[in-house]
């Protein structure tokens, strides 16, 4: 059963970081910039909450707020689920169904350790599903 570290390392646990005083239109910028679709808030180097462009979309444009005078801890979600590096990918693609959700954040000792995907958690039942075939036409074959 794949683990959620088996994604990190072969994504990597980097993760770009915002303070909720950033102005939301900062971190739209970095999103941008670095073509991802979240961004995960630290206040003193601690976790307190993602920023989405789900939660762009939903609380600046669709209540007519501007993007230059909001800041990203007045939109952020915080109050979301985790996973540690341990939880198996079927438990965050159970998570991310239930709660419709697109991005978890892989919390270790209290620090933040990487941020999860549903992309990721597709890519890697993929990569599983190619492994255990292959695992089967060797064994055929053999």
């Amino acid at each position: 059963m794949k683990k959620v570290s088996d994604i990190l390392s072969r994504k990597g646990s980097y993760v770009e970081s915002v303070t909720p005083e950033t102005i939301v239109i900062e971190a739209l910028k970095l999103m941008a910039d670095k073509n991802i679709g979240s961004v995960a808030v630290l206040h003193d180097n601690k976790f307190v909450g993602l920023m989405t462009e789900r939660d762009y979309s939903r609380k600046v444009i669709l209540k007519g707020r501007a993007s230059n005078d909001t800041t990203v801890g007045e939109i952020m979600t915080s109050n979301g689920p985790s996973i540690t590096a341990n939880d198996s990918v079927e438990h965050c693609m159970e998570i991310m169904s239930s709660q419709n959700l697109r991005y978890l954040p892989v919390i270790e000792n209290n620090k933040l350790a990487g941020i999860i995907s549903i992309n990721d958690v597709v890519t890697e039942t993929i990569l599983n599903q190619k492994e255990t075939i292959e695992h089967l036409q060797n064994y055929i074959h053999s």
